[in-house]
């Protein structure tokens, strides 16, 4: 089946940052490795013109429990940023890249965000 014959819904997370201002991101992907999980989101936007104006950056948050409850933090080991950042990017490109047949690309592993 291709995509294009799918409806799309996006995974659609409202977060907080520390000032307590709210912005929706729509994941893109996750990854596993070792006990954490990390998460490549967009900021996502009702309005098309707002999706211009973005820069289009990929926001990329890890996994933490602090009192049984997982959040989504930012990463502040910056080789553990970068190296996570090159992981997340190289799948997104063999993704895309490898969607020109229209065949779905197996390579990403199935999302769960839970």
């Amino acid at each position: 089946m291709r995509m294009d014959d799918m409806d799309y819904t996006p995974d659609l997370y409202t977060l907080s940052d520390e000032d307590g201002k709210e912005q929706t991101f729509e994941l893109i992907d996750c990854y596993e490795e070792g006990d954490n999980k990390y998460y490549a989101m967009v900021p996502y936007y009702d309005n098309p013109s707002d999706i211009i104006s973005d820069s289009g950056e990929l926001v990329i948050l890890k996994s933490d429990y602090s009192d049984g409850e997982e959040m989504l933090v930012t990463i502040d080991d910056d080789d553990e940023y970068d190296r996570i950042g090159e992981i997340f990017m190289s799948r997104l490109e063999d993704y895309y890249d490898g969607d020109d047949d229209g065949e779905e690309d197996d390579d990403i592993s199935e999302r769960d965000p839970s």
